[in-house]
């Protein structure tokens, strides 16, 4: 797996930690990376 898809599958991975918090929305997560660094990870939560 190159370092694309290793960052995807952790995002997909991160992503599931919002599940049963944002139906009926799709689970999102979101990792933002600069120079090669984690900076930011995001999930999104309704309640």
């Amino acid at each position: 797996m190159n370092t694309d898809e290793q960052i995807m599958s952790e995002c997909i991975q991160f992503a599931q930690k919002g599940k049963g918090f944002v139906s009926p929305n799709p689970l999102v997560g979101c990792i933002i990376i600069k120079d090669g660094n984690v900076i930011g990870k995001v999930i999104i939560k309704i309640r």
